[in-house]
């Protein structure tokens, strides 16, 4: 991979392929939901209200994104010095920042929560799988050594791998391109489970959530990082705290009975015009 990851420097401020494709995300991540939701709204939640909700969730999922990134980096090497460094973000700190921020305006709005985290389930996995395209370029979240066909090495100077794949003559596993993939395929499931579990609140983002951490437990096997907690790393163990909470309340909410016909079902807002 020989792309410059940077598209262009002035004095020390350096504009990185990785964040104009983590804006792109967040703008595929917003206005999945939005396309869905049209006018007149979907299982009760209309495109204005998904917006002023996510003028709360991008914020929160910014600081989420950050702050998980410290904790990690401050428990695998007992050093306070990255507060300050200002670079570094984890998906799952994204995620879960930005839904906490979700839960809290739409309560203050008075916003029905489940139908809301329906609905953005669906840009969800879309928008992640868009950021990975910024790491698959920028060179970081790469993994482990590999002899397989498929491993790469980074070319370009301006890549945080190319110290660690190029000069060292070793590829790697494209792991940014494995949850590429897993994204994709997290949003295949959901999207065609979505006429049968639209009605009942919350169900589509738990199923989300939890393939999605399902997949990233095995792809963090490959990847490069220090242990976080009981040998694991901080992504496998968010993962498997987000299976323990997420996998039981989705079978609870399968055994409580339908809700009536009177939730607007997705499948009105596929006749986008």
């Amino acid at each position: 991979i020989g792309i410059d990851p940077v598209i262009f420097t002035i004095g020390s401020f350096e504009l990185r392929w990785y964040g104009i494709m983590v804006a792109l995300a967040v703008l595929v991540g917003v206005s999945v939901p939005m396309i869905l939701a049209k006018r007149e709204g979907v299982g009760g939640v209309t495109r204005n209200q998904i917006l002023s909700v996510a003028i709360w969730a991008v914020p929160g999922g910014i600081v989420g994104s950050r702050l998980l990134y410290i904790i990690d980096v401050w428990v695998t090497t007992g050093s306070p010095g990255v507060i300050f460094s200002g670079e570094g973000a984890t998906i799952f700190g994204a995620i879960l920042g930005g839904t906490l921020a979700a839960i809290i305006a739409a309560k203050v709005m008075g916003i029905s929560i489940g139908r809301l985290a329906n609905i953005v389930a669906l840009g969800l996995p879309l928008a992640q799988a868009t950021g990975r395209i910024g790491c698959t370029i920028n060179g970081c979240c790469y993994g482990k050594p590999t002899s397989l066909p498929w491993g790469v090495v980074w070319t370009h100077p301006n890549s945080y791998a190319y110290h660690d794949t190029l000069l060292s003559g070793v590829a790697v596993h494209p792991t940014q391109d494995y949850e590429l993939i897993w994204d994709l395929l997290v949003f295949t499931t959901i999207w065609l489970l979505r006429k049968r579990l639209m009605k009942r609140g919350w169900t589509l983002y738990l199923l989300y959530i939890s393939v999605y951490s399902f997949g990233r437990f095995f792809i963090s096997l490959l990847r490069v990082n220090e242990p976080f907690l009981f040998g694991l790393q901080e992504a496998q163990t968010i993962s498997l705290l987000v299976l323990v909470v997420a996998v039981p309340l989705l079978i609870y909410l399968f055994r409580r009975p339908a809700p009536g016909p009177e939730v607007a079902s997705i499948a009105e807002a596929e006749d986008i015009t």
